[in-house]
């Protein structure tokens, strides 16, 4: 693992962070993310890809925040889930995809074209097998996001949704090597946060501000610091996802 985060040449650092965090990748499958080198990158406020359309080319973020979502005719707006750095974007394996939800960046953001990894995804080569269970790990890892986010929204209060997605945003950020365990960034408004929580905005600053007065949450200038994060993973009843009994994910922290 040591290894393969020395290797600082490589543009899609984020995205082999991750998946080397998924699984043990072969010299291999860690030269043909290193090779990748088509970069583009967008405005904040951009739609990536529209609900039933075609799946946008497979690419890594690189940097940058983006957000699946719906909108309700009269405009309000449900965030599904987030799109963090490291994480992939029409990198699948149904035939012919759709985009299942519309995707707007968040931020400002920056792609790497990751064509040749879809190769790879498609293929029986086995020298990509490890590759392949990688990515298959990072699928459902994002199923077990989204059903997180079905619990948040159905069940818990106000108070222990917003504790449990920003356990699972530093998690996720730190696999990708941009998060620790009492502080990550978080580029996100009280709106886009409201959003993702079915919550008003200003009952998210209510929420934000009872962190701050108990201890818990700071949140200033694009990041947030956990002050206790044993006690909002007991307040959330927060637990990293388990997908896979043969490849369990390693510890973060």
């Amino acid at each position: 693992m040591s290894a393969i985060r020395e290797r600082t040449a490589c543009r899609a650092v984020t995205a082999l962070n991750r998946l080397s965090s998924l699984a043990d990748l072969s010299e291999a499958s860690v030269r043909l993310i290193q090779d990748l080198s088509d970069l583009s990158s967008i405005p904040a406020g951009v739609e990536l890809g529209s609900e039933r359309e075609a799946a946008l080319r497979p690419r890594f973020v690189l940097g940058g925040w983006a957000a699946r979502v719906r909108w309700l005719p009269d405009g309000r707006r449900q965030i599904l889930n987030f799109i963090l750095p490291g994480e992939s974007i029409g990198v699948c394996e149904r035939p012919s995809p759709l985009s299942l939800a519309t995707m707007v960046s968040l931020t400002p953001m920056q792609f790497i074209d990751a064509v040749p990894v879809q190769r790879a995804l498609n293929s029986t080569d086995p020298t990509f097998a490890d590759l392949r269970d990688a990515i298959h790990m990072a699928a459902s890892l994002d199923e077990a996001f989204l059903l997180s986010q079905v619990l948040r929204l159905g069940r818990q209060t106000a108070y222990e949704r917003l504790c449990h997605l920003l356990l699972e945003l530093r998690d996720r950020l730190s696999m990708c090597g941009l998060g620790e365990e009492t502080h990550f960034p978080l580029p996100l408004t009280q709106e886009t946060l409201a959003d993702a929580t079915g919550l008003s905005i200003v009952h998210i600053n209510r929420v934000l501000q009872q962190l701050r007065r108990e201890g818990l949450v700071a949140v200033h200038g694009g990041r947030a610091r956990l002050l206790q994060p044993e006690l909002l993973r007991t307040i959330a009843d927060y637990r990293k996802p388990l997908v896979s009994a043969e490849a369990p994910l390693r510890p973060l922290f």
